[in-house]
């Protein structure tokens, strides 16, 4: 059955990307299933690679709380593209198994499995960092607008591009301490979420491009302070072409240290923030559906342009 035909209207969380993907490994012998390691709160953070081409590219989602439909829509793709692989089917004119015959496709669904947690679920007293916690959120057991980790680091915002810029903006902006959104934490790669995807990417050395999903505002981000990796730009304009999305450029405090930011600066990889879907944060799980169809061709098609 169709992720979508079972996907639940409260959120999609660790748990669930958990059984699903298993479900997906048992069911496709040729999808590797393994881990980036454990969040701040024991959660394994899932990553799965496909494929045996030398050139690698990487998918990421639900850096923040309450952008968990990125995972939603990265899963849905994960479905369909092992299904084209074992059926050897072609889609928008590539046979999927000679794609990934040149390419490695990896995707980590969800980096921020606590965040996801704290903004579907709340936080429980057993929580080693209620109180904490509880106060970050200023004493409001609602968490449905909780972005950051564990605790109260924006992980988008824990990369070491811009990093010691944005904590001016910080205070300028009256962040001082962890918050459910915005703070960057003491240092680069602070939270183990970020430092254990940075370290994973120290050691693909063949890594060619990175997309990450975020939510809202159907744009399409391909450079960072005002630089963009070489032939971005073409590669930006294709998938705005085939999604509908627009070109846009961060501004002001979202536009330092994250990891589009980083793989940009360090890497000198093509690399794009897409902002799916429109409206508030979170996303209802309804727009699932219509961000995957939009963006459909774009993932599918990335290896093809890098």
């Amino acid at each position: 059955m169709h992720l979508f035909s079972n996907l639940n209207k409260a959120g999609f969380d660790a748990e669930q990307v958990s059984i699903f993907l298993h479900s997906l490994a048992q069911k496709y012998s040729f999808l590797n299933y393994t881990s980036l390691g454990n969040s701040i709160l024991g959660k394994e953070i899932p990553l799965i690679t496909l494929g045996s081409g030398e050139r690698s590219l990487l998918y990421v989602g639900a850096h923040h709380g309450m952008e968990w439909v990125t995972a939603v829509v990265l899963c849905a793709f994960l479905q369909e593209l092992c299904e084209a692989m074992k059926q050897a089917h072609s889609l928008y004119g590539y046979s999927i198994p000679l794609l990934l015959s040149t390419h490695t496709l990896a995707l980590v669904p969800m980096l921020n499995p606590d965040g996801v947690s704290y903004q579907i679920h709340g936080i429980e007293p057993e929580n080693p960092l209620y109180s904490r916690v509880l106060t970050m959120n200023g004493g409001d057991h609602d968490f449905s607008h909780w972005q950051a980790n564990a605790r109260g680091v924006d992980l988008n915002h824990n990369y070491d591009a811009g990093f010691w810029d944005y904590k001016s903006l910080e205070l300028k902006n009256g962040i001082i301490q962890g918050a459910s959104t915005r703070y960057s934490g003491e240092a680069p790669e602070s939270e183990p979420e970020v430092a254990r995807l940075c370290n994973w990417i120290r050691f693909q050395r063949k890594l060619r491009g990175v997309l990450t999903l975020h939510t809202q505002g159907e744009e399409i981000y391909y450079k960072s302070a005002e630089k963009a990796a070489k032939g971005s730009e073409a590669i930006a304009k294709k998938m705005a072409q085939w999604s509908g999305y627009r070109l846009s450029e961060a501004k002001g405090l979202a536009s330092y240290g994250g990891l589009t930011d980083w793989c940009i600066q360090t890497l000198g990889i093509p690399s794009f923030t897409l902002e799916c879907g429109k409206g508030n944060n979170p996303l209802p799980a309804s727009q699932a559906i219509s961000i995957y169809a939009s963006l459909r061709k774009s993932l599918f098609l990335f290896p093809t342009l890098v």
